[in-house]
């Protein structure tokens, strides 16, 4: 067990349930189980059986039921993505979404996606929101308009200096709308490449094909904008080059044009006391080429990776607001959301009778972001789908070996199952046992990963 300075500050009765969880009789297969869902904080109960059997012969190869198990259950991870739910889980989602993003930049063999794709055009886009009203910031390190020159983690970061002025139905209205303007923006990107080449939109399509993945981030004023990997390709996808005249200059001066122009808005009509609004990105833009091995450039492959990862866990509790659906205006009171964040949420309550159609109540915990927080092209890359069930066959293939079943053809078993839920999560005991697995999964993840580092520097340096 971890040490016990881990559980120092428990309460009596989460502290009593924890030894008598570890006392218990079946605590190491329980153990087991949190181990091989990743030290999982919710996981999902099943009860039920497997019998595995020889088609032609009728023979029993394998059985297995619930029945055995601690509690007549069997524990799975609850694959949340919300970092805020289940940090583990969440690690699995955000160690998928670098995968994919970077089968996208450098190629993956396993998915067929060429190693070519590296001489593709590619940039690191962020599209940002435009300004409701003038916030405490950094800019550049100097003084903000308060006067006061604020720390990094300074808790007023990204709230009004004039709450009373701030729009924040324009601020929860861009959010919900945000997909739509994506959407707006992909679009007229084709369109500008097509004028940038001179060609039409159906000649563009018989050269060239436009591929990205991208996520969405929460700014600290609760305006959400997106981080994009947008590449070019020949009109095959990864596997085909673009045409000589499809360069990263032209990408770039395309997704500039595109960004500010007319049709990548959205039209909100005017209703109730709101009047009509006409939504657009913000006048920051950020396009950067991404570099294959990095020319001292923090731009790399494997930086855009990670930094797109980070941020596909997380969501607007960021700001302080909640990470579940909110029922009342009473919670955010009792539960110490940020003024500024309570605001937005608010906001969110008083439009929602006023553009029923949008659904703000529903998503006032998101600020109003009704979106995916991310999402790809089909051509960009493999999918988290493809992700998922690669290690769900690889996880079938120790099972196969741990039964001695390796020598038999799959086609020759028959697999006959019975599963129903039996409930998720942990007791208050159980919690803190899973919470201190989770830690040393995280930790042996780290030390493999530095021992990893250190032996590819000293190889680098060897050669």
């Amino acid at each position: 067990m971890t040490n016990s300075a881990t559980f120092a500050g428990l309460d009596p009765t989460t502290l009593s349930d924890m030894l008598t969880v570890a006392g218990s009789p079946g605590f190491d297969r329980w153990k087991d189980q949190i181990r091989r869902t990743g030290g999982c904080s919710n996981p999902i109960h099943l009860q039920g059986w497997t019998l595995t059997q020889d088609k032609t012969t009728g023979e029993t190869l394998h059985r297995y039921s619930t029945d055995t198990e601690p509690g007549g259950r069997l524990r799975v991870a609850c694959g949340n993505r919300r970092a805020s739910r289940c940090p583990a889980c969440a690690w699995t989602y955000a160690g998928d979404t670098y995968h994919l993003i970077r089968a996208g930049l450098a190629g993956d063999d396993r998915r067929d996606i060429p190693a070519t794709v590296r001489d593709h055009p590619r940039v690191f886009l962020t599209l940002t929101a435009p300004s409701f009203g003038a916030v405490h910031n950094r800019p550049d390190n100097r003084p903000c308009r308060c006067g006061t020159r604020h720390p990094e983690d300074a808790p007023g970061l990204g709230t009004p200096l004039d709450a009373e002025s701030y729009d924040y139905a324009g601020a929860v209205l861009f959010n919900n709308h945000a997909g739509q303007l994506w959407d707006r923006f992909a679009k007229r990107l084709r369109r500008e490449i097509a004028a940038h080449a001179g060609l039409s939109q159906r000649a563009l399509k018989e050269v060239l094909r436009l591929s990205y993945g991208k996520v969405a981030e929460f700014q600290k004023r609760g305006a959400v904008h997106f981080h994009a990997v947008i590449r070019l390709d020949g009109p095959d996808g990864p596997d085909a080059p673009p045409p000589s005249w499809a360069t990263t200059e032209l990408l770039t001066g395309a997704i500039e044009a595109a960004a500010a122009h007319a049709y990548t808005t959205v039209a909100v009509p005017a209703a109730g006391d709101q009047p009509i609004r006409r939504l657009r990105w913000g006048t920051q833009l950020d396009i950067r080429p991404v570099k294959a091995f990095g020319d001292g450039s923090d731009i790399t492959e494997q930086a855009v990776a990670s930094y797109i990862a980070k941020y596909a866990t997380k969501a607007a509790e960021t700001t302080g607001s909640l990470d579940r659906r909110i029922g009342n205006r009473e919670a955010l009171l009792v539960l110490g959301v940020p003024d500024h964040t309570r605001r937005l949420v608010e906001a969110c309550f008083d439009l929602d009778p006023v553009y029923p159609d949008r659904r703000l109540m529903a998503w006032a915990h998101m600020l109003g972001f009704r979106g995916h927080f991310s999402s790809k092209s089909r051509q960009y890359s493999t999918t988290l789908s493809d992700l998922r069930q690669t290690r769900a066959d690889y996880r079938a293939a120790q099972e196969r070996t741990a039964r001695g079943l390796d020598d038999i053809e799959p086609d020759t078993v028959l697999v006959l199952s019975s599963w129903t839920y039996a409930g998720q999560g942990h007791t208050p005991g159980e919690a803190a046992l899973a919470a201190s697995i989770a830690r040393d999964i995280q930790l042996n993840r780290e030390t493999a990963r530095e021992a990893l580092r250190d032996q590819l520097a000293l190889e680098g340096a060897l050669t």
